[in-house]
């Protein structure tokens, strides 16, 4: 007698791996947010025990910053533009990674990704940086600098995980609520700011980090490191 539901008949799982359980965890991060990407979360999508996990991740955190550096081997180099523009681009679709998944910014500012499409990512900075014939030194501490504006920009305006409450509306009312405390500002307390109320709240997000990022590379072309080691090529 054969019986359908014999184990020699059903598929056989994957080997279980590293690359399998980054590929879950994004897949759940993508539905649930980061916060429900624990080890025993990821561990049931698989169907094994979190302790199987562990021969492949240290822990949750190593996990999540094997995700970023999975998400980070998606971007594409800008190929077309002078050195400038190429690194806007290269920041600017590092940001919408960490736009697109809320939490994984915040978490970023922590786990200090160091994988290899990470490195790549940094690479690719630092050579930029170099082709603008910026000086070795200023150029390698310049993209430590633009990694952790862009990382904290993206953790301060990125949208709550799905499941928070409030959603998108709670960032809403926080944007609002700070538009009418700058608009409402005694200017007998702050002059200032009173005075420059419209100004002060102005612009999109994208359009500050622009901003940012050029004023940032101002910056590190004109700034010598603190002893000028390595300011010559």
């Amino acid at each position: 007698m054969t019986l359908n539901n014999s184990r020699r008949e059903r598929p056989a799982k994957p080997a279980l791996s590293r690359e399998w359980a980054v590929a879950e965890t994004i897949e759940i991060m993508r539905r649930e947010g980061l916060e429900k990407a624990t080890m025993r979360r990821v561990a049931k999508a698989l169907d094994t025990g979190p302790a199987s996990l562990y021969v492949y991740v240290a822990n949750t955190a190593d996990l999540h910053s094997a995700v970023l550096d999975e998400l980070i081997g998606t971007l594409a180099p800008g190929a077309h533009g002078d050195w400038r523009t190429r690194l806007e681009s290269l920041l600017a679709g590092y940001s919408e990674v960490l736009y697109a998944y809320p939490g994984l910014a915040r978490s970023a500012l922590m786990l200090r990704p160091t994988g290899p499409y990470a490195l790549r990512l940094y690479d690719q900075l630092l050579g930029l940086l170099l082709e603008g014939s910026i000086a070795p030194s200023r150029a390698a501490w310049g993209v430590d600098l633009l990694l952790q504006y862009v990382t904290s920009s993206a953790a301060e305006h990125s949208p709550p995980a799905p499941k928070d409450i409030g959603g998108d509306e709670r960032e809403a009312d926080d944007e609002n609520a700070l538009a009418a405390a700058v608009a409402s500002a005694d200017p007998q307390v702050t002059p200032h700011l009173a005075v420059r109320a419209e100004t002060v709240i102005s612009g999109t997000p994208s359009q500050r980090t622009t901003w940012a990022i050029r004023a940032l590379v101002a910056g590190i072309t004109a700034t010598p490191t603190t002893d000028g080691t390595g300011d010559h090529a």
